[in-house]
């Protein structure tokens, strides 16, 4: 029998062809995915190298200017006088090609602080879309950075409570509780107190007494809560003569300025909270007799007290002067209340003579209204800042004291030749001191100040009183924020 064998073989080229056609379809889209794939990444990784790039840029823009402000500390317009910016430079490779720009926007500090901030925009030249924005606030740290600074050796004894970094050129004896790191620029010293070795810089008699060098030094968190340093750089107390200086020339030119007294003993100032203060002539001091022992203890004891015994009015209701500096061409008594104020008050002789220095003396509470930097108050006497026989019993004193060539505190009274005010029970600072000589209200006989309570401001540390002195000629990065 015959068989078509064609009819039983079908024809398969049909069949092979869509599977190829099937098969080639996928493999061209796995491959186009791939491309595309490979494509997005590579520009992905373009696009955050460029982003990388133009950071780097931006960061450029803010170390060029913080090198500017170390050069010129007052240029906050990049050298151009009428410009307000945006303050454009190119940015250079190492070949010297150039691949992009910053600008800066640059924002002047406010009065009364030494914050500036800068807003630098870093670009490159062949990604447009490639932006990095920082945004960074520098500030000129102020002398009040310290609670305490001192510039001879300085005693704090029991019952003594500082909140805030304290310093001495000196030696440190401390005997209470300090809440933030106590430095000394001594690495030893001889504590004029007591006939015994030298001492640690910073040391404490608080049983279990501290050795004495080369010991180790003991950890002491229990007066010493931050730890202590020593030695390290002291702090400059010289140049305060030239911010007086500059005082009374701010106060001649903008200020409130007042001209010697004599023969008086010099004017009180109180300060009220509508922005305005009175004026008094001193016309009475009253000594205090040999035995409150004053004479003995204090060379210009012959100031006594340094208690008001009559003053004659001047002036009252004087507004605050725009810039905020008040100077009087001698001693100054200051008292009262300031709510959202921010004043410098100096007193100083010129020229400058060490037996004609200029005091100032608080002679009664001295307080702010607000405690978040609304309310700044500063007072630098050419030579000390006193707390007077007659002061509160429990008294509260909110400012920036510094004592350029003398001491902030109380004189000794003697018990009971001088009264019952000799002793008192409470005094509180809220601001910082700096003392050149050694600070104190409180005596080892008893008298003064039971307590002592030191409390830092530390709106105080980039936004002092106006004409505070600084303790740096660079500015400090306060913040760093990445925009965009």
């Amino acid at each position: 029998m015959f068989i078509n064998l064609k009819s039983k073989i079908r024809n398969p080229h049909g069949q092979l062809s869509l599977q190829m056609l099937m098969i080639s379809s996928v493999g061209i889209i796995l491959i186009m995915g791939f491309v595309l794939w490979t494509d997005t990444y590579v520009r992905s990784v373009g696009r955050d190298t460029n982003k990388s790039e133009a950071f780097t840029i931006a960061e450029s823009g803010i170390e060029y200017y913080r090198w500017h402000l170390a050069h010129a500390p007052q240029d906050f317009k990049d050298g151009n006088a009428t410009s307000t910016g945006p303050y454009i430079h190119s940015f250079y490779d190492k070949n010297n090609n150039r691949v992009g720009q910053f600008e800066l926007v640059i924002t002047a500090p406010a009065s009364g602080t030494t914050i500036v901030t800068i807003q630098s925009t870093g670009k490159v030249d062949y990604d447009p879309t490639a932006t990095k924005v920082i945004k960074v606030k520098m500030g000129l740290p102020s002398f009040a950075r310290y609670s305490v600074a001192s510039n001879s050796d300085i005693r704090f004894g029991a019952g003594t409570t500082v909140y805030g970094q304290l310093h001495s050129n000196g030696g440190v004896h401390f005997d209470g509780v300090a809440y933030n790191v106590v430095t000394s620029a001594k690495s030893d010293y001889d504590d004029p107190d007591y006939s015994e070795p030298n001492a640690f810089g910073v040391y404490t008699r608080i049983s279990p007494q501290d050795p004495f060098p080369p010991a180790t030094v003991p950890v002491r968190t229990d007066v010493f809560k931050a730890g202590r340093s020593f030695p390290v750089p002291a702090v400059d107390f010289n140049g305060i003569t030239q911010n007086l200086a500059d005082m009374k020339t701010a106060a001649i030119s903008g200020g409130y300025y007042k001209a010697s007294s004599t023969p008086s003993y010099g004017y009180e100032i109180v300060l009220k909270t509508n922005d305005t203060f009175d004026i008094y002539k001193v016309t009475y001091v009253p000594f205090v007799t040999r035995d409150c022992s004053t004479y003995s203890l204090h060379s210009d004891a012959g100031w006594g007290a340094w208690d008001i015994g009559a003053e004659t009015l001047l002036q009252s209701n004087v507004p605050f002067p725009a810039n905020g500096i008040i100077f009087i061409e001698d001693n100054v008594w200051v008292r009262g209340q300031i709510n959202t104020a921010r004043l410098n008050i100096g007193a100083g002789r010129f020229p400058v003579n060490s037996s004609t220095y200029a005091n100032i003396t608080i002679s009664g509470d001295l307080k702010y209204t607000n405690y978040d930097g609304q309310d700044v108050l500063g007072l630098i006497a050419q030579n000390h800042v006193n707390v007077p026989l007659t002061s509160p019993d429990t008294m509260k004193i909110d400012a920036a004291l510094i004592a350029q060539n003398g001491r902030v505190g109380r004189y000794h009274y003697a018990s009971p030749s001088c009264g019952a005010t000799a002793t008192r029970s409470q005094i509180t600072l809220y601001g910082m001191i700096a003392s050149n000589q050694r600070y104190g209200f409180a005596w080892t006989d008893g008298t003064g100040y039971q307590t002592r309570n030191i409390i830092y401001d530390g709106n105080l540390l980039y936004g002092p009183p106006p004409s505070f002195p600084t303790t740096a000629s660079q500015y400090d990065i306060i913040s760093w924020e990445e925009v965009k």
